[in-house]
This record gives C-alpha cells, structure tokens and sequence, in this order.
C-alpha cells in the first residue's frame, strides 16, 4: 500500500476492468454555477493528482420549455456565462497540476441526471465524483437528490462526497 497524499489513499493495484494498474484514471465530475469554488471539483482533482489520472468536467446548460403560445427554450444561463464556467473550472485544476478536459452539454431540467451519466459513459468514466449538498428530510423524501439519481444512472461506480453546511 501507498500513501500519495494526506488526505486520499490508494492501494497498489486495482483488478477492475483495466485488469491491473492504479485505479481511477478517468475520473468524471459534473459543475454547477459555482464552478471552481466547488469543493466537489476540489476534490476530484486531488483524486486524479494523487492517481495521475485524467479528470472530465462536465457542466449541464439547463433549458425548461417554452410557455404556451412562448417562443423558443427558456436558458437558465447564457452560451457565454455556461463556457466560462467551465473554463474556470478547468483551470482551476489545470493549476493543481492534472490534465483535463471538459464540455458544455444543452439539456432539459428534468434530464439532468441522465445527461450527466451519459456524458461519464461516452467518456468511459471509471468513477463519477458528485457532492451531496445538505437537504431537509422533506425535502429528501419528495424530491430526492443528484447523488441518489446518479446512483441508478451512471454506469460506473459513484464516489458521493458530503458537503458542510455553512
């Protein structure tokens, strides 16, 4: 066994799919609008430093339908502000060292989850880092949470960190 950093450990060898090697080299993290400031992203691009694995970050262009007799697509953000987001996050962990990539994907509110695991399947993502963000347990209960859903969804298994409240 190996000790790469404080606060992640990696055993020596991983019998996975890849058939040997150290594990998570193709680690997949969705962003939200807080992009770099994310702990989520924080910590998967500690994950990949201490793997010297590659690292995918993803953010998800929310649309809702148009209103009856509306125009088009409602965007919850601009083209603009959706590409800065993920550049902001790339090079935040561009800074810490770990090489990745990103990419900007259009969906419907509702399809959230599944455009998510879809992006972590297309790029044969080995483990999908994903936040837990505090809820009420109503709120738990009626609406569930991205963590809960991506563990259905995904195709790979599901790292869920617990984020404090502040």
């Amino acid at each position: 066994m190996r000790r790469h950093d404080a606060d992640v450990f990696i055993p020596p060898t991983h019998a996975g799919a890849g058939g040997g090697g150290v594990p998570f080299q193709r680690i997949c993290v969705p962003v939200g609008p807080d992009g770099q400031d994310d702990k989520t992203l924080a910590a998967a691009a500690g994950l990949c430093a201490a793997t010297g694995g590659r690292l995918r970050v993803v953010h998800v262009r929310m649309w809702d339908p148009a209103v009856r007799g509306g125009g088009g697509r409602f965007y919850l953000e601009t083209s603009e502000e959706a590409t800065a987001i993920l550049e902001r996050s790339l090079a935040s962990v561009w800074a810490r060292g770990v090489m990745a990539s990103g990419v900007v994907v259009d969906a419907p509110r509702q399809w959230l989850t599944r455009t998510i695991a879809l992006q972590a399947r297309a790029w044969r993502a080995e483990v999908l880092v994903v936040a837990r963000r505090p809820r009420t347990a109503l709120g738990a209960l009626f609406f569930g949470g991205l963590p809960e859903k991506l563990l259905r969804e995904a195709g790979c298994p599901v790292l869920v960190l617990r984020q404090q409240q502040e």
